[in-house]
């Protein structure tokens, strides 16, 4: 693999996953987030796997200032990305009439507005290159059917947003050789499963987590962000040429058992 990549959200979970194989594929690798320790250490581990080149970027996606900055030392520094992963996110579970005004703008401002703002900087980096690529966005299953526990206005909006987002951008892009597409991931083994559980809680809800996955999911278990990671490389691909506007699920059978259940 010999593309520059851009992966946001890349302190851990899916990011780091994405950012790791990536690596051990031989790109040139940009982790960013906005835990700038954790990203640091992330790139080192990407170098150590292989990586041609690295860097290790803080930054809040919600911030246009911060990810034009971001693309443009990414292509001063390691080349123009062409394999993106708009993948920074996080989560707020709450029935919509005790969300914060202001809870709610910040989760829009990073799942959804980030997604833009990193696809519209590396986008605008490709075109003015003259090269195309491609770009994957993170959705979720909550973006096509509701949660049976609830609360979940807020998350699925967002994620929703970024669905319409990759399919209109897929056709906004695709004359200019760039292609858009979103991952689905299901439920998976990710710091972002347990957030907002105590600390001396999490062990326990993880735990509650899993045997909810035995039971509900099709395939037994839950997910990997190595399985996820796999998905978004192929995405990338040569071998993904004629796939734009799609979306690759990657759930273990949950919206296909979903999609049955009256």
């Amino acid at each position: 693999m010999t593309s520059t990549v851009f992966v946001t959200g890349a302190a851990s979970g899916i990011g780091a996953a994405v950012a790791l194989a990536a690596a051990k594929a031989g790109a040139r690798v940009a982790a960013l987030d906005v835990d700038g320790e954790r990203v640091a250490e992330v790139a080192r581990k990407a170098e150590r796997a292989g990586a041609t080149q690295v860097l290790g970027l803080k930054a809040d996606v919600s911030d246009e200032v911060a990810v034009a900055r971001t693309v443009a030392r990414c292509r001063e520094e390691l080349g123009v990305p062409t394999a993106v992963l708009a993948n920074a996110g996080i989560e707020l579970n709450a029935p919509a009439h005790e969300i914060p005004l202001v809870q709610w703008q910040r989760l829009l401002d990073v799942n959804l507005t980030g997604a833009f703002l990193t696809a519209r900087h590396t986008i605008r980096a490709m075109l003015d290159a003259g090269v195309g690529g491609s770009v994957v966005c993170t959705s979720s299953p909550s973006a096509f059917i509701g949660f049976a526990g609830g609360e979940n206005a807020a998350y699925a909006a967002s994620k929703g947003g970024v669905s319409a987002l990759v399919r209109s951008l897929a056709l906004d892009y695709a004359g200019a050789g760039i292609r858009v597409n979103a991952i689905v991931p299901g439920a998976t083994d990710t710091p972002l499963l347990t957030l907002g559980v105590a600390d001396d809680e999490r062990a326990a809800a993880r735990a509650r987590l899993v045997a909810a996955a035995a039971e509900q999911i099709p395939v037994g278990r839950l997910g990997t962000p190595d399985e996820v990671a796999g998905a978004v490389l192929w995405l990338w691909s040569d071998a993904a040429a004629y796939v734009t506007g799609s979306h690759l699920v990657v759930d273990g059978g949950l919206m296909a058992k979903s999609a049955n259940t009256f």
